[in-house]
């Protein structure tokens, strides 16, 4: 494991896109798995890795929105995964950071989130811990797609984030708001130059996954390192109720792709596999040289974005205000 970094130059350094199954529904199990793979990929000489979107404890590939009499089993899955679901921080937590600093690497984790104490709403989220084993921060989806809003909530412009690392500026986005166009924009405009795009990757989305992550590299001229979900049907316990209600058709598709859209590594399909790439941030100044698209290539005097960064709140507290006192006339 080396990074490349001499006085004047940009980094060199091996990345991995991690595509595993989830011990499915057992947030113990899937990170101490998830910790293997960290430590797996470090040994193999990688400074960088990114599991898939929500792998712990398991993307909810069910159907979310079953109708009567049906839905009964739909509220016991969502009870199961918020059982499983991680807090930020937690013991879980400060096992990945520990597996992330033994192996002394970056580690972007997928994990469906729920908060401290507040409500019942869970959150797509990915962590992001540095190679010292301290996490860096979190990114909350934006906005779930279709009937993914019956599972998570919705996150906030405070952790659109980029994340500044000896490897490069880190940050990333998941599933289909790696389409947002503004929030991709305010993530390339704030210097990002890794880029994870974590998706679930079911059979249907192989194309899609494909062609928004191979964009979002042209477009943005940055490395995407491109996580994907795996799972068969076999790994599913019998006794989670949705099983046979469910298409366990999750094919994966991971891989790294360079600043001018093409793979450096992958896409693997049908298969775990840690798919492995190297990275040459001169790739992306050679890129930009063409299309800067936050540099010489923006027109800010055209069209500008606005990014509102500050989190909401469910209670904002109202400064009661001054009533002037008017003395009453002497006379």
């Amino acid at each position: 494991m080396e990074i490349s970094n001499i006085k004047g130059s940009l980094p060199k350094f091996t990345a991995a896109a991690v595509q595993a199954a989830p011990i499915f529904l057992d947030k113990k199990a899937t990170v101490e798995k998830s910790c293997r793979l960290i430590k797996e990929a470090g040994k193999n000489g990688a400074t960088l890795a990114v599991f898939p979107e929500a792998y712990i404890p398991t993307f909810p590939y069910w159907p979310r929105a079953l109708p009567h009499p049906d839905r009964d089993l739909s509220l016991d899955a969502y009870a199961q995964l918020y059982e499983e679901a991680v807090e930020i921080p937690s013991p879980e937590v400060e096992q990945l950071c520990a597996a992330a600093k033994e192996a002394g690497i970056y580690v972007i984790m997928g994990m469906t989130e729920r908060e401290i104490g507040v409500s019942a709403t869970m959150f797509n989220t990915l962590l992001f811990i540095d190679k010292n084993g301290e996490a860096l921060g979190k990114h909350r989806k934006l906005v779930p797609t279709f009937e993914e809003r019956c599972i998570w909530g919705q996150g906030d412009g405070s952790d659109l984030k980029v994340y500044p690392t000896e490897v490069g500026k880190l940050g990333g986005l998941i599933c289909g708001n790696n389409l947002m166009t503004l929030q991709k924009y305010a993530l390339l405009a704030k210097g990002e130059q890794i880029h994870a795009a974590v998706w679930p990757s079911l059979g249907r989305m192989k194309n899609y996954v494909d062609l928004c992550s191979r964009n979002y590299a042209l477009e943005g001229q940055v490395f995407v390192i491109v996580s994907c979900g795996y799972i068969t049907e076999d790994m599913v316990p019998d006794t989670f109720s949705l099983k046979k209600k469910t298409q366990w058709n999750v094919d994966g598709g991971s891989g790294i792709v360079g600043p001018n859209g093409e793979y450096v590594a992958g896409p693997v399909y049908g298969k775990e596999e840690i798919v492995y790439g190297d990275i040459d941030l001169r790739e992306i100044v050679k890129s930009k040289a063409i299309h800067d698209v936050v540099g010489h290539y923006a027109r800010p005097d055209v069209a500008s974005l606005l990014l509102r960064e500050e989190p909401y709140s469910l209670i904002k507290v109202m400064e009661p205000k001054e009533t002037k006192v008017v003395p009453e006339d002497s006379n």
